[in-house]
C-alpha cells in the first residue's frame, strides 16, 4: 500500500517506496509548483496517465548522467559540427511539451497531458522549468525540458523531428550545466539512447546524498538564455 497525500502534505520518505512497480511512493496531492519544488528536491516525479490519480515515484536505480561523463560518438560529433542548426533555450518551452506528448510507435498514450503541460508551465514562468530547442530552417526538429533546482537538473521528456535533433539539445543541454556548475543530470528511467550518451543507474541512496548537495545551491540568474554563435561553435568542437 503506498500513501495518499492531502495538498501540502509531506512526502514519505523514499525507503518506503515499492519495489513492484519500481519506486512508486504515494498518490494524491496536486501539481501546483510548489509540490513539484518540494518532490524535485527530494527526487521524487510525478508520473500518471491522464484520468488516474496522481502518482509520484522515486525509482531505485536511479539513471543520471554527470555533465563531465558525456559520450559523444564520432558521427554525432560530426552533426554538432554541421552548423546548420541553431539552439534556443526556452523559446517555446510549451511547443516543446506538446510535442514530446506526441504519440510514438508502440505506445498507447502520453502521459504529458494538458493538465501536466500546464503544470509545468507554471514552473516555467517562474524559472524553474526550462527547455532545449534545436532549430533547423527555421522549424523545432528536437528538443527537450526539464526542471532546474540549485545544481541538479531534473530531465523530463525529449522529441525529434529530424536525425539527431534532440541529441543535439541534450549535448548542448550538458555542456550548458557543464559550465554553470551543474553536478548532476536525473534522467530517471534507463533508455539505451540515454546510455550510449554517458548515462548511468546509481543506487538511490547515492543518488539522494548527491541531491541533498546540490539542490540548495542558489539558481544562476539569467544563465538560461540562448548562446551565441560563437559559443554554440565552441561547444559544438569540444572533444568529449
Amino acid at each position: 500500500m503506498i500513501p495518499w497525500l492531502q495538498a501540502g502534505t509531506p512526502f514519505p520518505d523514499a525507503e518506503t517506496a515499492l519495489r513492484s512497480p519500481n519506486g512508486l511512493l504515494a498518490a494524491g496531492a496536486d501539481l501546483s509548483a510548489a509540490t513539484l519544488i518540494a518532490a524535485y528536491q527530494k527526487g521524487i516525479f510525478p508520473w500518471f496517465s491522464e484520468g488516474e490519480p496522481i502518482l509520484w515515484w522515486i525509482p531505485d536505480p536511479r539513471m543520471v548522467l554527470l555533465p563531465a561523463e558525456l559520450k559523444v560518438s564520432r558521427s554525432l560529433g560530426k552533426t554538432l559540427r554541421n552548423r546548420h542548426y541553431e539552439i534556443r533555450f526556452d523559446y517555446a518551452f510549451e511547443e516543446v511539451m506538446r510535442r514530446c506528448a506526441a504519440p510514438r510507435p508502440g505506445q498507447a498514450g502520453t502521459w504529458i497531458s494538458p493538465h501536466m503541460i500546464a503544470a509545468y508551465a507554471e514552473l516555467h514562468r517562474l524559472g524553474r522549468a526550462h527547455s532545449v530547442e534545436t532549430w533547423i530552417d527555421g522549424e523545432l526538429a528536437g528538443g527537450l525540458y526539464g526542471v532546474a533546482i540549485g545544481r541538479a537538473f531534473f530531465g523530463e521528456s525529449m522529441f525529434m523531428r529530424a536525425r539527431d535533433a534532440s541529441k543535439i539539445a541534450f549535448v548542448h543541454l550538458v555542456r550548458h550545466l557543464e559550465r554553470e556548475g551543474f553536478g548532476l543530470i536525473d534522467c530517471q528511467m534507463r533508455t539505451p539512447h540515454l546510455a550510449s550518451l554517458g548515462a548511468r543507474e546509481i543506487p538511490r541512496p547515492l543518488f539522494s546524498a548527491l541531491l541533498r548537495e546540490l539542490v540548495h545551491f542558489a539558481d544562476a540568474p539569467g544563465s538560461w538564455v540562448s548562446l551565441p554563435a560563437q559559443a554554440l561553435e565552441h561547444i559544438a568542437r569540444r572533444p568529449s
